[in-house]
């Protein structure tokens, strides 16, 4: 079995090599330039407000290059940094922000000067989603491959461009469709199924027989399809097992915080 995985994460590593190759044709200036600056190693990546404004197709008022890498609360901002304002009870702070970029609906316009460079937008809270959500895409991930020391069963089936972490458990006929990131110490229980492009972050434990389905997140410790409280009263005060024959179904673009449990 470890030969087998072994020569399956060769090929799953060629395969997300030619993708990583061909994808960025179809992909933002913006996101282009940060994954330039990873390939050269760059751990902190600058942006400026003009490439800020551009990906929000937003205005500015204020320096165009000025440049940021890291966020900041708005009555806490930094040089450096980007904030944001949503909520008007934070007007206050605008004025105040040592931040160099704040995210403004179109329709704020400042009663006095603001030190800061302003990125005007429709809607300053799902722009800042939007800059978070690039951020995350940009955050390493484990490449596509099965760890030689992950136990994968004979006959279970896994996808394309799947991450299998070490010390994980694939059990007898699950499935594991594409894109799918199974990270380490994850238990994966017989004929269960896992939906493509889903993540199960490290020491998720997944009953047999449940179905998980795409674009889903599960954070560590998740458990899912251990049996619930079924006990049947005795004569004699004592109590009995109640078997748990069923399963979990977890619909698509679901997230399940770490540690949770559903039966």
């Amino acid at each position: 079995t470890n030969t087998a995985a072994r020569k399956t994460t060769k090929h799953y590593l060629s395969h997300a090599q030619e993708q990583e190759e061909n994808k960025e044709d179809n992909q933002p200036k913006i996101l282009i330039f940060a994954n330039q600056q990873k390939k050269k190693g760059n751990s902190m990546i600058e942006f400026s407000a003009q490439q800020i404004a551009d990906f929000l197709k937003g205005s500015i008022i204020g320096d165009p290059e000025v440049k940021v890498n890291n966020l900041s609360k708005i009555e806490d901002g930094k040089p450096g940094t980007l904030t944001f304002l949503s909520n008007p009870k934070y007007t206050q702070y605008i004025y105040e922000t040592n931040a160099s970029i704040v995210l403004v609906n179109n329709s704020f316009e400042p009663e006095k000067a603001v030190k800061a460079t302003l990125i005007k937008v429709e809607d300053s809270y799902k722009a800042l989603s939007l800059l978070l959500n690039l951020v995350a895409a940009n955050m390493p991930k484990p490449a596509a491959g099965i760890s030689p020391l992950a136990f994968v069963s004979e006959t279970a089936k896994i996808g394309k461009d799947v991450y299998i972490g070490e010390f994980a458990y694939i059990g007898n006929g699950a499935e594991i469709a594409d894109g799918a990131r199974i990270y380490p110490q994850t238990f994966i229980g017989h004929h269960t199924k896992i939906g493509k492009d889903t993540t199960l972050y490290a020491g998720v434990k997944i009953y047999d027989n449940c179905v998980v389905g795409a674009n889903c997140i599960l954070h560590s410790g998740c458990v899912l399809g251990a049996d619930g409280f079924g006990f049947v009263p005795e004569k004699d005060g004592s109590w009995s097992k109640l078997p748990q024959i069923g399963n979990v179904y977890v619909d698509d673009n679901v997230e399940i915080g770490a540690n949770t449990t559903i039966d």
